[in-house]
């Protein structure tokens, strides 16, 4: 159950994400607000890091790979999610955001060969629906 704890305290924080973000981006640009947040993930997470004990050295250099490929991901997501903000309502862009749910489910099933049960599709749909129910005015 602790996969649980630390998914809902995610969203808990994901969700300060939005309020936050919407408030900042009034006074200052989405990329300038992007490039923000990445120094103070960055300095945040070393410290993290650091604090626990934890080396950053003597890491397989495929899992860098693949992890500095999703701060790539991350970076253009976040360019994009604070552009969304400057422009639209956070009721409606974080269940578009959110859609990434769909799309993680979609590719996990083609890349990482994980299996999509009839109670993850109707899940998703379930989702989708949600999504076009709370997004579209």
């Amino acid at each position: 159950m602790l996969w649980l704890i630390f998914a809902l305290l995610s969203a808990f924080f994901a969700a300060l994400v939005a309020i936050f973000g919407k408030i900042g981006v009034r006074g200052v640009d989405p990329t300038v607000a992007t490039a923000i947040r990445a120094v103070v993930m960055t300095v945040f997470a070393l410290v993290i890091v650091f604090a626990s004990g934890k080396s950053l050295l003597n890491i397989d250099r495929k899992s860098v790979l693949y992890v500095a490929l999703s701060g790539v991901a991350g970076v253009l997501s976040w360019v994009f999610y604070f552009a969304a903000l400057k422009y639209g309502k956070v009721s409606q862009i974080v269940p578009v955001d959110r859609a990434s749910l769909l799309i993680a489910i979609a590719l996990a099933a083609i890349f990482l060969g994980e299996k999509i049960s009839l109670k993850t599709a109707i899940g998703a749909l379930l989702v989708f629906l949600g999504i076009l129910i709370i997004s579209l005015r």
